[in-house]
């Protein structure tokens, strides 16, 4: 398979069309703009529709409508573009609708700055919207990745009815790197006979709502999406571990920031400090398993979350471990990037203290 060298908002775009991504409407923002631009080019010659919608509001509502007739469709926008459809992307999921969602986060809050952060952690895993619902969302590392996990949210969201977010940074979106383009392993898909394709009276009409008036069934829907949740976590939990035998620190990272650890685990070798990464590819489900299993081990003395933000997934580390280990933090934020120099710095702070 040839390998092909390309900006990693590129590279996200053509994967939704070798996915099988035929209708994208989004707008502009900083700094996934390559995203549209790539599909205002691209889709229109295999016979796509790309619309710039007049604001993120009206983008995610077509989405809706695209994915309610079992269109693959996709929308992508940047931290604040993402807040703006937060509305639409729950009634997407209150609807049980797949489709792609591409965040491509930059600093904040408000409009921030363009510069790449991991601020919406918290927006992204526990529903950035209104009611109880949750995104799948994948947490891509390097630009192959996220040609791989973007060409499998589009399985994911049919085989689960259900969004899919792959949230990624701006360095992720602006940065260059060699990728080959490799469809996923083929899963038994659903058949999509929920859709609103019309059935010119051969057939009960196909009704997508996310309005119930009576509680009671409201709280039936909510509670079988919930059960759906409940197997998402059971198969569809990723994660890598990463010189975690043996390691004094287990350091939690994932995107850029997990590049940078490992850069860290390497200099920390040389002063004879081993330290583990645990990188969540999944942020919902999170991996909490790993989590516990090296809370359990006499040799972690504790656990680190390094992150672009003021501490968000250290919440979900702390749940895993559950209070058998110290959990220390170190973040960088507004589109400050963490240097290796820096996290090596606090590790040695910390292993002083343990």
């Amino acid at each position: 398979m040839e390998k092909v060298l390309m900006k990693g908002n590129e590279a996200i775009a053509e994967a939704a069309i070798q996915a099988g991504c035929k209708y994208f409407f989004g707008y502009p923002i900083t700094p996934q703009n390559e995203i549209p631009a790539y599909m205002a080019k691209k889709l229109p010659k295999i016979g796509g529709v790309f619309l710039q919608a007049e604001s993120e509001v009206s983008a995610i509502n077509m989405v809706y409508g695209a994915a309610g007739a079992g269109a693959r469709v996709m929308t992508s926008s940047s931290s604040p573009g993402i807040s703006l459809k937060q509305e639409g992307i729950s009634y997407i999921a209150g609807a049980g609708l797949p489709c792609v969602i591409v965040n491509i986060v930059r600093g904040g809050p408000g409009l921030g700055g363009i510069q790449p952060a991991q601020s919406d952690y918290f927006q992204a895993v526990k529903g950035g919207g209104h009611g109880d619902y949750n995104l799948i969302v994948y947490a891509p590392s390097t630009l192959q990745e996220m040609v791989s996990l973007t060409m499998e949210a589009f399985d994911i969201a049919d085989m689960y009815r259900n969004p899919v977010m792959i949230l990624g940074d701006g360095m992720l979106g602006q940065m260059m790197e060699p990728v080959e383009f490799v469809k996923p392993p083929a899963r038994d898909l659903p058949a999509k006979d929920w859709a609103t394709t019309g059935c010119d009276g051969t057939r009960k009409p196909n009704i997508i709502n996310s309005l119930y008036i009576d509680p009671a069934e409201l709280e039936k829907e909510v509670d079988k999406t919930y059960k759906k949740y409940k197997l998402i976590e059971e198969k569809e939990v990723r994660y890598e571990k990463y010189n975690c035998d043996d390691a004094e620190i287990i350091v939690t990272a994932y995107g850029t920031t997990a590049r940078i650890v490992k850069s860290v685990i390497e200099m920390a070798k040389e002063e004879g400090i081993n330290v583990g990464l645990i990188r969540p590819i999944t942020l919902w489900p999170f991996p909490y398993e790993p989590v516990r299993e090296y809370a359990d081990k006499d040799h972690v003395k504790a656990f680190m979350s390094v992150e672009m933000s003021k501490g968000q997934m250290i919440e979900d580390i702390r749940l895993g471990v559950n209070g058998k280990k110290d959990v220390y933090f170190y973040g960088r934020t507004g589109g400050m990037v963490p240097t290796p120099d820096d996290i090596m710095a606090e590790i040695r702070k910390i292993v002083k203290e343990v």
